[in-house]
């Protein structure tokens, strides 16, 4: 039996729009702060649900390939407050829910996804990924988690290979199939090439989620941080905002509890101490200061603000 968390008071975080000269902000600003690769280990989602609990984390984004999915879910169960969507995966080192028969363009001959998002890019500029194998393998993922009792509030990918543009049309239409009315759209703020790149596909994806219908906060961070998420980087991501005049916003992070079945992964990803950070009072206090209130993908459609 999975124990049930303590249940502690979450930390309030006040509209202060008007404070540090940020008058001309809008007065009601949303940010989503999720958590990704829930269901990887059992630390990764007792950390994630403890960041809930006890800090600033509004959302979770699950793996259903994840080998901690099924103690996950019945932890998810327990945990109404936290708002699941699903993160697809075409990469990982946890094999995928179909067979290669089923899905042959995906994997290799043992049947397994590659380790890297450039594998799959790679392979779909150069045609060699079918859509309908992708269409395939992510509903199959979804479909877990439907049959896990989770409502899905929004869809995203493992290392963000929905930014290609194949595939990420199969996941807007997935998500106008199963009626999640969000998707991440993710973005950099790198001066490098990846950061160019990155926001060449993300304005092209975000015209696409537009013209479905689908909602996206306006402003992301997290992508440039992955595994490295510190106060100080959530403090340049929120002037970011400001300087957008962003009314929605988006930070992913990767918290976790340190356990022996993260070993596997060679990420050099820092769990704890992002754990760490989400709960932190001060974390709050920041956000706060910023005139954001914590939310949900749930909340897009009555937030204020423009489109990027």
């Amino acid at each position: 039996m999975i124990p049930r968390p303590t249940v502690s008071p979450r930390p309030a975080v006040t509209r202060r729009a008007a404070a540090d000269g940020r008058r001309n902000l809008p007065s009601d600003r949303l940010l989503v702060l999720t958590a990704d690769d829930y269901g990887l280990t059992e630390g990764v989602c007792r950390g994630i649900v403890s960041a809930h609990r006890d800090g600033v984390v509004t959302a979770t984004s699950v793996l259903a390939v994840g080998a901690a999915f099924d103690y996950g879910a019945r932890l998810l169960r327990q945990t109404p407050t936290l708002a699941v969507g699903a993160h697809l995966a075409l990469v990982g080192e946890d094999p995928p829910l179909l067979s290669a028969r089923e899905v042959p363009t995906l994997v290799d001959r043992q049947g397994r996804f590659p380790l890297s998002y450039r594998s799959v890019v790679r392979r779909a500029a150069a045609h060699r990924i079918d859509p309908d194998d992708v269409r395939r393998a992510f509903g199959a993922q979804l479909e877990r988690l439907h049959q896990a009792g989770l409502r899905v509030t929004h869809l995203d990918t493992h290392q963000h290979v929905h930014l290609w543009p194949s595939i990420g049309a199969v996941v807007t239409q997935l998500a106008r199939d199963h009626d999640v009315p969000s998707v991440r759209l993710p973005w950099s703020a790198s001066r490098g090439p990846v950061g160019i790149v990155v926001r060449a596909l993300g304005r092209r994806l975000g015209g696409r989620l537009a013209r479905h219908g689908l909602h996206s906060p306006q402003r992301y961070a997290g992508l440039d941080e992955a595994g490295r998420l510190d106060l100080a980087a959530v403090a340049r991501a929120l002037q970011r905002f400001d300087r957008a005049r962003a009314g929605t916003a988006e930070i992913n992070a990767h918290p976790g509890e340190c356990d022996p079945d993260l070993e596997r992964f060679a990420w050099g990803y820092r769990w704890s101490q992002e754990l760490g950070m989400l709960r932190d009072p001060a974390t709050a206090a920041l956000i706060g200061r910023h005139g954001f209130r914590l939310g949900s993908m749930d909340d897009l459609r009555s937030a204020t603000g423009p489109r990027p």
